[in-house]
């Protein structure tokens, strides 16, 4: 009987191992799928503070990421980084993002990311940032940011550690 309960744990247990990793939320806004919504955490008084995640557009029509809102921050904006002949450059984009139909475009620290403004408190590692992102056809889309380490290069388990440009388009 001993050796059945012991068998019956490791069984279990190796099941629990095989099982798919555990990942953030997949939030479905129209024909938009959004996955891999992070943050990091930051420093007490910092005021910005950047938001990462994939967005997937499955259907015909494009779709444009305008900005957000979030209680913890005055004004949540879509940014990009890009180099400019060696110096990296930060640009706000007041027409939004396209997600153009069949299409993936991922916001990732060096590239698109959601700058969030005027935070009220810092970020904690291990808590989540409620996030409402403004589409212009998908309309507002509640979100929940995971948020990571300072130094943090991609979501917890993604085993992804790009950092540079990681937009795809």
């Amino acid at each position: 009987m001993k050796n059945m309960t012991g068998g019956l744990f490791g069984t279990l247990l190796l099941a629990c191992l095989l099982a798919a990793p555990a990942r953030a939320e997949e939030v479905k806004a129209g024909d938009l799928i959004i996955t891999q919504a992070w943050t990091r955490a930051t420093p007490k008084g910092a005021k910005t503070g950047g938001g990462y995640l994939t967005i997937e557009n499955k259907g015909t029509t494009p779709d444009t990421l305008l900005g957000g809102s979030a209680d913890i921050a005055g004004s949540v904006q879509v940014h990009e980084m890009s180099m400019d002949n060696g110096v990296m450059k930060m640009r706000t984009l007041d027409k939004g993002l396209a997600i153009q139909p069949g299409k993936t475009v991922k916001l990732a620290p060096g590239g698109y990311h959601l700058m969030m403004m005027d935070l009220k408190s810092p970020l904690k590692r291990g808590d989540k940032v409620p996030v409402t992102l403004d589409f212009e056809k998908a309309g507002k889309v509640a979100v929940s940011l995971d948020v990571q380490g300072v130094g943090a290069q991609a979501p917890a388990g993604s085993g992804d550690m790009g950092g540079t440009n990681m937009k795809k388009m």
